[in-house]
């Protein structure tokens, strides 16, 4: 687990953190009432923080108000049992830093900002981006690298030289590369805010708590969220337990990307009843077969509470 002490900014993001689905309603409308429903139940099944206008949540689909409407929905929902992540990142600079100056008035907690993508911007220049976007805010600041997307890879002497910054609290990490979290965890030390590793790839959770992280950006929370909070808690005193529970849950991390995320996801709640609703174009609806892989995963845990 992390060294964090208590009453540094990452305080503010919990260690299971849920990448929250927008719900839908059937004709493709923002669902609020769907949203404050799942939330709540997220909240009551070990979700720490909830991250809404992510990838998950379908941000860049998300326009206008939306994003603000869906963050005080949530707001409300959770009140004090759970923190909110609102994603504020872009690929436009000052977008960013409009979008996170915004984020404690509207009730915020932290904020999530993404690798720019698609521009491909120089090293110096994601430096300068992410100083910008942290002195727009006294809230608590988590990096997002994932140059699967993104195209663009926060090198090493980058990150470290951002947790510099005390409100820059650490990096949700979807790189899949363990030697180079484990480079930033040792190299980010005693940095003056703390900074932290959070996995961003479920498949890499247990990895990434072994190299010193403080928890997880889940997609497959929404469903097996008790699983994974108990896999955080227990770690560093039974890893073995962990691993029994992170093995447990592989199968259902891995069938809820058989296709775009949050397609299979979002099949798979509206299948058990919790709000979500379709997803938004350019993806599509998940294939019956992911959707009943998802779901064959999600019952094999089920048998197991």
């Amino acid at each position: 687990m992390s060294t964090s002490e208590e009453g540094t900014p990452a305080m503010a993001i919990g260690a299971v953190v849920t990448a929250m689905v927008t719900p839908f309603t059937d004709g493709g409308e923002l669902d609020l009432d769907g949203a404050q429903r799942l939330a709540r139940h997220l909240a009551d099944h070990g979700t720490d923080t909830v991250l809404v206008n992510g990838t998950t949540g379908e941000s860049p689909t998300l326009h206008g108000e939306a994003p603000w409407e869906l963050l005080a929905a949530v707001r409300e929902a959770v009140g004090g049992d759970a923190t909110v992540m609102i994603g504020t990142g872009s690929n436009d600079t000052a977008k960013s830093v409009a979008a996170t100056a915004r984020a404690a008035d509207a009730g915020a907690d932290a904020v999530l900002a993404v690798t720019p993508y698609y521009n491909k911007p120089q090293q110096h220049g994601l430096v300068a981006h992410f100083r910008a976007v942290a002195e727009a805010t006294e809230l608590p600041v988590l990096l997002y690298d994932v140059p699967a997307r993104t195209v663009t890879t926060l090198e090493l002497a980058t990150t470290t030289e951002l947790s510099g910054v005390e409100n820059i609290v650490g990096v949700k990490d979807a790189t899949g590369d363990l030697g180079r979290a484990a480079d930033v965890r040792l190299a980010t030390r005693g940095a003056p805010g703390g900074f932290d590793l959070w996995s961003g790839s479920d498949e890499m959770n247990l990895p990434i708590l072994a190299v010193g992280g403080r928890g997880l950006v889940s997609v497959s929370a929404h469903l097996v969220g008790p699983e994974l909070a108990e896999m955080v808690r227990v770690f560093p005193s039974d890893p073995a337990r962990a691993l029994e529970l992170h093995l447990r849950c592989l199968p259902l991390h891995r069938a809820l990307f058989t296709e775009p995320s949050p397609a299979p996801l979002k099949a798979a709640l509206n299948a058990l009843g919790l709000p979500a609703g379709p997803v938004r174009g350019p993806l599509a609806e998940a294939s019956e077969e992911t959707v009943k892989a998802v779901l064959g995963a999600h019952e094999a845990i089920e048998a197991l509470r």
